[in-house]
């Protein structure tokens, strides 16, 4: 059964609305990364944050008050009317939620538990609903009134790519007529000085496949998708494959053979019946660190002996953690957009230095374009601590 992608709300260091979004991503514009003090003790990082003022949370909800919520609102606005008429067609309770998160209220509770220790009283507003990883879904089903079922997939920088693979499982089981779909997570001082204590933060903008790479950015990120099994209006992109494996090898290494990249690839051009060299354009994992870049680049090169045009948009947009599967996913999506009927793809933002000890990839170039298909197929990866890791299939829908 098809999966159709039909409406997309994104909001990122890139912009606030996928038309601003796709302009700066196929120009590699990386101004959204800017270096900023205060998240890591006596370091000042680069991150890529969402620059503004968000929209409320409206009072009645105040329980689930969080910049978290209020990133996810953002993007939701902006597919309020596709939601409208699903709503209309489907009915309340035949609409699911499945969202990805790593950090969902954190940093409201990491500073209401300061406020504690400091003051031996909670700040007003704190709620501990806000911390809860269920919250991001149980925000969006309170706000919109919606009655299908509603959950959060956690499992760190695939969470959001899962929870598409999800969703699309709801419509399979006839559980939903459709499905709002996506990712998000905000900064927070807790992820930064987590990272940092890994050592795996660089202390400039991510440098990916580089023989200079130094490490991760982080950034911030809300993606909505609407998934039916109509097509609507405008060109068809759908979910076409998806594939998952957990090879287990390490709690935050990946296995450096890149058994468990490729068993996921392998699988999601098996569901969507496709051979590797259908596929048109690859969106990496690409996180600039030393070990992922060096294992991606193996597993690729191997399901891939005849290459393909590859980037990473990590230096654009920072990791963005639970919220980079569908935030990469959007990526292609919106390199299928009727927005975009030129072709255009991401190009590859890095020094151009290219490490030795890695199998070599063929980076797009800024200007470069999707060679022209009848049916035109994407993939985007996202691998995760503990050895999670996912690949989507984007493409014209058959």
């Amino acid at each position: 059964m098809t999966a159709y992608l039909n409406a997309l709300g994104v909001i990122c260091a890139l912009g606030r609305d996928k038309q601003s979004v796709a302009r700066k991503l196929f120009a590699g514009d990386c101004s959204g990364m800017r270096p900023e003090s205060g998240w890591v003790l006596e370091r000042s990082l680069p991150v890529a944050a969402v620059r503004g003022k968000l929209p409320a949370i409206p009072a009645e909800l105040g329980a689930h008050a969080s910049r978290n919520n209020q990133l996810l609102m953002q993007a939701t606005r902006q597919i309020a009317e596709p939601i409208q008429r699903a709503i209309d067609t489907y009915g309340r309770e035949r609409i699911g939620i499945v969202l990805g998160t790593s950090t969902s209220g954190i940093d409201e509770a990491s500073r209401g538990i300061a406020s504690y220790l400091r003051d031996q009283h909670f700040p007003e507003g704190y709620d501990y609903q806000q911390q809860e990883l269920s919250d991001p879904a149980n925000f969006l089903a309170d706000w919109l009134q919606l009655r299908g079922p509603a959950y959060v997939i956690s499992t760190a920088c695939t969470s959001s790519a899962r929870a598409l693979m999800s969703a699309r499982r709801l419509l399979d089981q006839g559980l939903c007529d459709a499905v709002l779909c996506g990712g998000v997570d905000s900064l927070c001082a807790l992820t930064l000085r987590g990272f940092s204590a890994l050592e795996a933060v660089s202390a400039q903008r991510c440098n990916p496949f580089s023989v200079n790479r130094s490490g991760i950015n982080i950034g911030e990120a809300a993606v909505l998708f609407l998934m039916t099994r109509q097509a609507d209006d405008g060109p068809a992109i759908a979910l076409l494959g998806a594939g998952a494996s957990s090879d287990a090898h390490h709690i935050s290494a990946p296995d450096p053979t890149g058994r468990g990249a490729v068993q996921a690839m392998d699988k999601a051009l098996k569901q969507a019946g496709l051979q590797p060299e259908h596929i048109g354009y690859l969106n990496l994992h690409g996180t600039a660190t030393q070990h992922n870049d060096a294992m991606e680049s193996l597993a690729v090169s191997s399901l891939f002996p005849a290459g393909l045009p590859c980037s990473s948009t990590k230096p654009m947009t920072g990791h963005t953690l639970g919220a980079a599967g569908a935030l990469e996913a959007a990526f292609c999506w919106l390199s299928l957009s009727a927005d975009n009927p030129s072709g255009l793809l991401p190009p590859h933002i890095w020094d151009g230095q290219a490490d030795p000890a890695l199998a070599p990839l063929n980076w797009v170039r800024p200007g470069d374009r999707l060679a022209p298909q009848p049916l035109r197929r994407l993939m985007s990866n996202s691998f995760a601590f503990g050895g999670n890791n996912v690949s989507l299939i984007i493409g014209d829908a058959p």
